[in-house]
């Protein structure tokens, strides 16, 4: 199992769990107890838990969101064919508001060759987006939000409003037919409400694991989008709930 794969199991396991042990890692993943160490080591540097005498204690409020650097690292193949599926939705010219968050950050490098004007809602894909050289680049005011480096804040709310898209690209840390889309930040979820009110058309980009999670906050409900992107381990419910509500399922 590649390093990634691992570490992956390894924050799906301290989501149910506060405490996991590097043997019983050793032995379930068939690697070392020092490759377990090692992988602890870093998920320690992170702020992901505290090592302890033989393991590690999550340091994971429960409901919180993992660091940006742990997941940029879910479901990664996943999300870059979700990228490549909400690039190809755009057409060239629009003017596309481009949520934060680790799915939206590889939409970011899906597009670079496009022709659009982009206002993106974190620096990682502002970034990306800078040298792109056909891509109009917009950037509001605000605040940015340590570790994740989104922005956030009256003054992003109010740029948003200011402007009109032809499209908004929406990440979410949970979606349901139950509960809508939802997130874990205050500041973060007031900001993608701020976007769908202002774009002519949403599009919800996930990977199919956030369908079995649900945030803090309540950002709207299924039919206020437009269409949703996500895999194809999407639950059969979900879509048929989805499509219902009147929402396009496109699944990659």
């Amino acid at each position: 199992m590649e390093s990634n794969d691992r570490i992956r199991e390894i924050m799906s396991a301290l989501r149910v769990t506060d405490v996991v042990s590097v043997a019983e890692l050793a032995v379930a993943h068939a690697v070392s107890e020092m490759t377990i160490r090692r992988d602890l080591d870093e998920l320690a540097q992170q702020g992901v838990v505290r090592r302890v005498r033989g393991g590690a204690v999550s340091l994971l409020l429960r409901g919180e969101e993992p660091p940006f650097a742990v997941r940029e690292r879910e479901a990664l193949e996943s999300k870059r064919r979700i990228a490549a599926e909400v690039a190809a939705l755009l057409a060239d010219g629009e003017a596309v508001l481009l949520d934060s968050g680790t799915t939206c950050l590889e939409i970011a490098r899906a597009i670079r060759d496009r022709r659009l004007t982009v206002l993106p809602l974190c620096l990682q894909s502002a970034a990306e987006l800078s040298t792109a050289p056909r891509i109009r680049l917009v950037l509001p005011g605000g605040e940015i939000r340590p570790g994740e480096l989104s922005l956030t804040g009256t003054l992003t709310e109010n740029a948003i409003r200011s402007l009109r898209f032809d499209t908004a690209i929406i990440g979410c840390c949970g979606l349901s037919a139950e509960h809508g889309l939802t997130a874990h930040d205050l500041s973060d979820l007031a900001v993608k409400q701020a976007a769908i009110s202002s774009a002519r058309r949403v599009i919800a980009a996930t990977d199919s694991g956030k369908f079995t999670r649900t945030a803090f906050g309540a950002v709207c409900p299924l039919d206020r989008l437009d269409t949703v992107v996500t895999d194809t381990a999407l639950p059969a419910g979900e879509h048929e709930a989805m499509t219902a509500a009147g929402v396009t399922v496109r699944t990659v």
